[in-house]
């Protein structure tokens, strides 16, 4: 490896600690007065390097954003250590707006409500607070009610770098419906 590269993965490492937030790569390259494309190279090196070492940390990258987060296999330790106290689940509700929104987006308040059967006022309002979903802009439609994203807190909660590594939503429907079951639609046809 060259000696470049060994210090800018140093700096781009200190720059990401340092912040604790997810941070932008064209930032770190202007930053660092380099191509974006080598802050994308040194940064899936790093990935790489960082999963495979026995560390505590990993390094994800949020489309185009990274972040420096600790592997979840340390969580409880983490918690002793800094006095957290367990919380933050989502309940029931939220998870099934969240996963709406995130199979679906960008959706309507009334969207979700629809696919659930009930108002889901205070779920959404609850993913916003938690910053887990965002408000995307406006349908053209009588009201102009908001549309709803899922934000780049989505994918560093759940350990992901794009949507497109979410299960098939398939997988949801034969959790429901049991291989052997028909549905109405098979039934009918």
């Amino acid at each position: 490896m060259q000696n470049d590269d060994i210090n800018l993965k140093s700096a781009i490492e200190a720059i990401l600690f340092a912040a604790g937030y997810p941070v932008e790569i064209a930032k770190i390259a202007t930053a660092l007065d380099v191509e974006e494309a080598t802050i994308s190279r040194l940064l899936s090196e790093m990935r790489s390097e960082y999963d495979v070492a026995e560390r505590g940390i990993q390094l994800l990258i949020l489309g185009d954003s990274c972040q420096l987060c600790t592997k979840e296999e340390h969580i409880d330790k983490i918690r002793a250590i800094l006095g957290v106290k367990r919380g933050g689940n989502l309940s029931r509700s939220s998870l099934e707006a969240l996963a709406i929104v995130a199979y679906h987006q960008p959706v309507t308040k009334s969207y979700i409500e629809q696919i659930r059967g009930i108002d889901s006022s205070y779920a959404v309002n609850n993913l916003t607070e938690k910053h887990l979903v965002e408000v995307c802009g406006r349908l053209d439609a009588p009201g102009h009610p908001a549309l709803y994203r899922t934000t780049d807190d989505f994918l560093r909660v759940f350990g992901i770098t794009s949507l497109n590594e979410l299960p098939p939503v398939e997988i949801f429907a034969e959790a429901v419906m049991p291989s052997g079951s028909s549905n109405s639609a098979e039934a009918k046809s």
